[in-house]
């Protein structure tokens, strides 16, 4: 039998997968013209963050912003360094498609570990970024703080199609 922890960190993962999912299929719902349905997809996405978070919670893993930050840091580290590599080489030898994403995927999470330590350092000397515009590459997940590059580092894509993250 399972034990509480267990069973929150398999609802967790769950209802993580399931919000992203939703949000995939209502990306899906839009471009074919089904708006509404997009909107009830995105709306249960939304629920399922929510039943993730109050997990997330319970598990008592929300912390100080520094704690936190040593998470991310830890987390996107791991990913670059330890997770996508094989993931990667692996579908090179299958000549899957996912070997795009997989190499997308190890580029940016370094990236986003390296804007983490930033984050850590501000936080670590009582003040927060000093930075308050951040670009996203809807391509490969790539972040840039300030402006947006002209060309994204890691997929290639232009600059228009970045996105100012609020």
């Amino acid at each position: 039998m399972a034990s509480t922890n267990e069973n929150l960190k398999e609802a967790f993962s769950g209802e993580s997968q399931a919000n992203q999912k939703y949000r995939a299929f209502a990306k899906k719902a839009e471009k074919e013209g089904f708006a509404n349905i997009a909107r009830l997809f995105r709306t249960t996405a939304e629920a399922e963050r929510i039943h993730a978070e109050g997990h997330l919670k319970a598990m008592d893993m929300i912390a100080s912003t520094a704690e936190n930050l040593q998470s991310a840091i830890d987390g996107e580290t791991h990913e670059f360094k330890e997770m996508y590599p094989p993931m990667f080489e692996t579908a090179v030898a299958d000549g899957h498609k996912a070997k795009t994403m997989f190499k997308f995927a190890i580029d940016a999470e370094a990236v986003h570990a390296d804007i983490y330590k930033k984050a850590l350092d501000a936080v670590k000397n009582g003040v927060d970024l000093d930075v308050s515009a951040f670009y996203l590459c809807p391509i490969c997940g790539y972040i840039e703080l300030g402006s947006a590059p002209e060309k994204c580092p890691v997929c290639g894509a232009k600059k228009a199609l970045f996105e100012q993250v609020a």
